[in-house]
């Protein structure tokens, strides 16, 4: 008995793409990473194919009051390097949190997806609000 494997095309791809609100209060930050990451992917959906953008919109509110396991706000750390000779900073978890808390869930998710030509166009679809309000009315559920 002969199998196909079904592959997604691109055209029906941005046709059937649907929005999910994630409210982050009280979650896990990488449980809830994995999952807004396999929103953008796909990977919930039976038509998932992993070279094809079959991803959905994904809303995070409230991404100031994620919960952190463990002692990972004070041991954590953002590494970035300029380029230069001692261009490198470290910034710790703490204070990103009290700076701009919506690039640690940022962070938390881009790195669960493949770096490949497919990440920068799922994480398009990513918005992210440190609050309760946002200005996507077609978010379902």
């Amino acid at each position: 008995m002969p199998q196909k494997t079904y592959i997604h095309k691109p055209s029906q791809a941005s046709g059937e793409r649907r929005w999910h609100h994630i409210d982050a209060k009280g979650l896990v930050l990488g449980r809830m990473a994995t999952r807004v990451a396999d929103y953008l992917r796909g990977k919930h959906k039976p038509t998932y194919t992993d070279f094809v953008d079959c991803g959905d919109f994904v809303v995070v509110t409230n991404a100031a009051q994620i919960r952190l396991t463990g002692k990972k706000l004070e041991q954590k750390f953002y590494f970035s390097h300029s380029g230069y000779a001692g261009g490198a900073k470290t910034t710790p978890l703490s204070r990103q949190m009290e700076r701009d808390p919506r690039k640690v869930v940022y962070l938390a998710v881009k790195r669960m997806i493949h770096d490949n030509r497919l990440r920068r166009k799922q994480l398009a679809r990513l918005k992210i609000y440190s609050g309760d309000k946002h200005p996507h009315a077609a978010c379902a559920d």
